[in-house]
């Protein structure tokens, strides 16, 4: 199965959608999660899911009742609520944890 839909029924050259997954991979927004840990690593929980791209950052909260437009993906770490013994991080899809 491809990973690309088209209408088209014509021969599309395959260095033709080479190039195109190859540009919508340098274009694709880094995808990171709200994640909240309670304790000292007791447990962990996703809060919110966000995207960062080259116009700017969003999130929405994982109940989808809350939508954020962010000037920096760190500025998420702002809304969520604080509460004792309950840290916040952001966490990349693919990646390591950032602070």
């Amino acid at each position: 199965m491809s990973d690309v839909a088209t209408q088209s029924t014509g021969f599309q050259p395959p260095a033709f959608w080479d190039s195109v997954r190859e540009m919508v991979d340098g274009h694709a927004p880094r995808v990171f999660a709200v994640v909240v840990e309670f304790g000292e690593q007791i447990d962990a929980q996703i809060i919110a899911w966000g995207m960062s791209l080259a116009s700017g950052t969003f999130m929405t909260t994982l109940d989808g009742r809350n939508h954020y437009s962010l000037s920096e993906p760190e500025n998420a770490l702002k809304y969520i609520v604080k509460r004792t013994n309950v840290t916040s991080h952001i966490v990349w899809v693919g990646g390591v944890k950032s602070e």
